[in-house]
This record gives structure tokens, sequence and C-alpha cells, in this order.
């Protein structure tokens, strides 16, 4: 479905799947569990599921002759961090705005983590006193004037990259490749489990999972605490996606959200949330962070004990990335 949209590569190739046996045993063996580790996908500071829909954004970015890459995101944004490693590979400028989208206190929050990364690479990071939406801001609005009227030429990437008309597309190749993946592994994956805030990581894999029939069986684990305004987008970006891509059209039932695991808030972890992120860390060795993976997990081991999957279900997790977030919660994390 992607032939005809120019890639510019940042990724190491087809990111690995690998069982969690200690983790399907200890969900007592009816489901078995396999992870896909996008975290693992990159060079570029740590990586993640942002540099796949980069991938599809850098050539038009290129081709504008910009100078500046202008984003925006909470302060331990993982979406930053990456468009800072990408301005860096392409020896462009980076703006980035870091609004306060977690009611968080830990002392070095601000200065730990994705932010200090996103610093290390040059970015210029401007801490706005704005809270969650995951709309378009007039803090990034600013930011883009600014830069031209600096006398720069700025190239607009909206949080998470997934309003951007491109933003879908890095996901629906996830679903290609994870078919092509299947094939040599002899196996299909009954379910999918994907973290969903911005939208265009699940409205991608809605678009290019639908291609084989399973749309809706891409589960989508809110982490936004929006839940209504977060399946919007996910549709919208979805219709826009499948348009541009010439799939079919994507109909409301075909994104499927659970909306019981985001909470306190968007980026503060439950008890519940904490527990997960420890039992993957201590059964696999596998890290998950408490903005997004940490609530994904959280949202699967429920599932799972809940009976949601059939007995004998193959599930596939979406490890998105983001453990530089864990540095801005370790208070929380203190005894390990």
């Amino acid at each position: 479905m992607l032939e005809k949209f120019e890639r510019y590569p940042l990724t190491f190739g087809p990111t690995p799947i690998e069982p969690l046996k200690r983790l399907s045993a200890h969900l007592g063996g009816g489901v078995e569990i396999y992870a896909k580790r996008e975290d693992c996908n990159s060079g570029l500071a740590y990586g993640g599921n942002k540099l796949r829909k980069l991938e599809y954004i850098v050539p038009d970015a290129l081709k504008s002759g910009a100078d500046t890459l202008v984003s925006i995101g909470g302060v331990q944004s993982n979406h930053t961090r990456m468009v800072a490693a990408v301005a860096a590979k392409l020896g462009l400028k980076c703006r980035l705005i870091q609004e306060a989208w977690v009611p968080h206190e830990d002392a070095v929050y601000d200065r730990v983590g994705n932010i200090l990364l996103s610093r290390l690479m040059g970015a210029q990071a401007q801490l706005v006193d704005d809270g969650f939406d995951i709309g378009i801001r007039d803090s990034w609005k600013r930011a883009l004037a600014e830069v031209e009227a600096e006398g720069g030429k700025p190239y607009a990437i909206p949080a998470g990259a997934s309003v951007h008309k491109y933003g879908g597309l890095g996901y629906v190749g996830f679903a290609e490749e994870v078919r092509a993946q299947e094939k040599e592994m002899g196996l299909r994956f009954d379910y999918i489990v994907v973290c969903t805030v911005t939208g265009s990581t699940h409205a991608g894999m809605v678009v290019g999972f639908g291609a084989d029939g399973r749309a809706r069986n891409v589960i989508g684990i809110d982490a936004s605490c929006t839940p209504a305004q977060t399946r919007a987008q996910v549709l919208e970006i979805a219709r826009n996606t499948a348009e541009l891509v010439g799939a079919a059209r994507i109909e409301d039932e075909d994104v499927v959200i659970k909306e019981d695991y985001a909470y306190p808030v968007y980026g503060v972890p439950s008890k519940e949330t904490v527990e997960a992120i420890r039992l993957s860390a201590r059964l696999e060795g596998m890290i998950t962070d408490p903005v997004y993976e940490g609530k994904s997990m959280q949202g699967m081991i429920d599932l799972v004990k809940k009976g949601f999957f059939p007995e004998g279900s193959k599930v596939l997790y979406a490890h998105l990335g983001g453990a530089p977030a864990l540095n801005g919660y370790s208070y929380t994390f203190r005894n390990g």
C-alpha cells in the first residue's frame, strides 16, 4: 500500500517479534503473548514508534527547504525527543514546545529523561505552562511564527506526528511488516494491542490490518484520559490515511478503544500501572514507562485476566518505546 510514498530510512529495518513466555505462563497460559519491539528500532536516541512515522514525513520536510523542525509535546515527550534526533541526523535546527501536560511533581522531572536528551542533541526546548490537549496548540503556532520572524524556515510537525498528512503511513507499514513476519513464523496473530493517545499509530494499524480483515482486532488502550477526543482523532486519521493509500473506507466500529486504564490522568501512573511495569520488567526484562506502555501493558494484562481474548489466542503487544521517561518518575520507583 505504500509503494508510491517516499520513505527516508531512520530505523534498522523490521523490528523483532519475541514470545513473552513467562508473562504468558504467569497469566495462566491460555493466551500466547508476543511483543513487537518498536522500542529497539533505531540507533537514534533510543528509538520508538515516532521514528516509523517520521520516515514518511522527512522527505516532505526536505523538499520544503525547511531549516528548522518545530514540534510539540509534554515535558517528557517521546515524540519531541525523536524530532530532535531526526533534526540532528539531518543537520537541521529544532524548536520544541514542551507543555505541562502531566501534573507530576518529581523534583527532576524537567531535567532528565526525554527532555535532557532533546537538549543534549541541540534542540531548543521551551517549557510552556499549558495543560494536556491532543489538539493543535497556540504555543506551537507561536513557535512556528517566531522561527519565521527570526528569518528561519520552519517545518511543522504536530504532536505525535499524528495529524500530519503522512502521520498514519508508518503504521500501515507496520501491519505489512507483521504479515511478512507471520508468514516466516508460521502463525497469525488474533489480536494486536497498542497504546493510543494522539492517534496515528493506532489509526495506521487500523488501515494496515484492515487489508486482511483485522481492523477490529487492533485493540487500542487509551492513555489520554480524554477517550472521546482520542477516538474521534483516531477515526479521522484512519479515514484520511485510508483515502491516501487507496484502502477501503474505515467505519466507526473499526476503531476499538478500551477506556479503563488511563486513570488518574494522562501521564500519571496508577498503582495498577506501576504493578504492570514491575511485572513485565521482572518476568521478561522488558522495560515499559508510566505514560504509555505501562498503561497498555496494564490493559493487556487485565483483558487477559478477564477472558477478553479467547482461549488459544495469539496476542501481539506493540511495544512503542518510551523508557527514557522513567527517569522523571524516579521517586515512584525508588525501591524498584
